[in-house]
């Protein structure tokens, strides 16, 4: 890999106290890539996102390192200046879907006030959103209903629209799949390499499911207790592992059985 990286990583300390929860000397995302980033619940994933997106303080952590966007440094940034890149640069989607929704307002309302927090005019955020969703196979006139009248798989992709309206240059994604059926599951991954492919965003994607991130992604880093443990193409590290840990989580992949 060479020239400047989306999104690079380096020296990055997460830590609660004096217990130190993440350690990563080196980990970038280029440009148009996919990372997956995989490993046991636990191994300091999540807290990896919080960091990026200038978060990890809301839960006590204490952050040190250098992440930068664009050659841009992050940590460190006033909240005010990082709320400009949550969203607008660096946008985010979880596990459960339904979270990130607030039940009481319609999935439209809420799409729109998160643009024009970002400086969209009224009609720019409504004809926005509008083509997101359509970007995102989804008919506008959902964003009339409730969250709770849409499904898990359609919440997911509403998520992602938003990150799409915003034009964030990377997403984040943290285990957005692991509670949706296969079905669900293969339309999102679907949708993520369309969104790679059609307008060039950079996908850090968070799983614990080595087979998915060995369908989805570019390349892939292992981490385990907070550290990466090796990191490469996703063909090259899933098919030939040079750490044991690898090679335990491959094991433990599911194989059906043979009939024969």
């Amino acid at each position: 890999m060479t020239g400047l990286a989306r999104l690079a990583i380096s020296d990055l300390d997460v830590s609660f106290g004096s217990r130190q929860v993440v350690s990563i000397a080196d980990l970038r995302l280029d440009r148009a890539e996919i990372l997956g980033l995989a490993g046991e619940s636990g191994s300091g994933k999540s807290m990896t996102t919080l960091a990026v997106l200038g978060l990890a303080h809301t839960v006590g952590a204490t952050v040190s390192g250098s992440i930068t966007l664009d050659g841009q440094e992050l940590t460190g940034l006033p909240q005010e200046s990082l709320r400009d890149f949550r969203g607008r640069r660096i946008a985010a989607i979880f596990q459960s879907p339904s979270t990130a929704f607030n039940p009481v307002y319609r999935v439209g309302s809420i799409v729109t006030k998160a643009l024009r927090l970002h400086g969209a005019t009224k009609s720019e955020a409504s004809d926005r959103a509008a083509e997101a969703m359509r970007q995102v196979l989804l008919p506008p006139d959902l964003m009339r209903r409730y969250p709770s009248q849409l499904s898990g798989g359609q919440l997911q992709r509403v998520a992602i629209a938003l990150a799409v309206a915003l034009r964030a240059e990377v997403l984040l994604a943290d285990e957005p799949t692991s509670a949706l059926d296969v079905t669900v599951q293969a339309e999102v991954l679907d949708l993520l390499r369309d969104l790679r492919a059609s307008i060039g965003m950079s996908i850090l994607f968070i799983s614990h499911d080595l087979a998915v991130v060995a369908e989805l992604c570019d390349r892939v880093a292992v981490m385990r207790e907070g550290l990466i443990l090796e990191q490469g193409p996703a063909s090259q590290v899933l098919s030939a592992p040079a750490h044991p840990y690898t090679a335990e989580l491959l094991q433990s992949v599911p194989k059906l059985a043979s009939t024969t």
